[in-house]
């Protein structure tokens, strides 16, 4: 777990796991391009991983809907380091919370307005940061791609369609075809998809067969596995790491 000199280019990086993903990658001697569309959050957020002994952090807001602004963070961490090593789509979540939808209303009463935002940010967002960076990736023959999927992806969701819709399809196709197309040029994609995370007290009430959410260090441990020398053999796969929630029988 050593990633002196590398680049990792890490959406969603002010707050969450993509913070704690950056803490711990510049810990490790890496250097980090931290994209966020907070821009108070996120400078403060690099401010603070640039007080450690390790690598670097350069703060890049950027909204992941807007592909302009995704070409200046890839520009931005190839002029600041010369490549990209690593990308990492954390930044989304489900539209009808994080737009604050009323819970009373149910899929066809919700403005697609709200389904729009979600598709944009949790499909669209991770298509656009791969378009970008896989011209780097290709040109210096090498780099991963990390998709951060979800349970949700493969449960389904009878009212936050847009995110169970778009984490499937970047469970599967999207990570499927990145990892077919980047092997001709040394770069993998793999998916990440989390069950339950400590990351909202919500989650720590989804069952799992160990009986408990994930800590957030226990994904960001599993992506660093991957972007390391030991993981290097890991491409095109959907890793589901859940706690068994997953394999639970379901309930008629």
């Amino acid at each position: 777990m050593e990633f002196e000199g590398s680049c990792a280019l890490i959406t969603g990086a002010a707050s969450g796991m993509g913070y704690l993903f950056s803490e711990n990658w510049v810990a490790l001697g890496g250097n980090v391009v931290m994209c966020d569309v907070n821009e108070e959050a996120l400078t403060e957020a690099a401010k603070n991983l640039n007080t450690l002994n390790g690598g670097k952090a350069i703060p890049m807001v950027c909204d992941v809907r807007d592909y302009e602004a995704v070409c200046a963070a890839r520009d931005r961490a190839v002029s600041a380091f010369g490549k990209i090593d690593l990308l990492v789509n954390f930044a989304g979540g489900t539209a009808v919370r994080m737009l604050k939808v009323p819970k009373e209303l149910e899929f066809p009463d919700i403005p697609i307005s709200v389904y729009d935002w979600g598709i944009d940010v949790n499909l669209k967002g991770p298509f656009y940061m791969a378009h970008a960076v896989m011209a780097q990736m290709r040109k210096q023959e090498s780099g991963l791609i990390v998709n951060i999927g979800s349970i949700t992806g493969a449960e389904g969701s009878g009212k936050g369609m847009d995110y169970a819709a778009s984490k499937a399809a970047l469970m599967y196709g999207l990570t499927k075809s990145l990892a077919q197309y980047g092997s001709r040029y040394g770069v993998r994609c793999v998916c990440v998809s989390p069950g339950p995370v400590l990351t909202r007290e919500a989650m720590g009430k989804m069952k799992t067969l160990l009986g408990r959410a994930a800590d957030p260090q226990e994904i960001v441990d599993l992506v660093l596995f991957l972007a390391s020398s030991k993981g290097q053999f890991i491409n095109g796969e959907n890793i589901m790491i859940d706690g068994g929630r997953n394999a639970m029988t379901r309930s008629k």
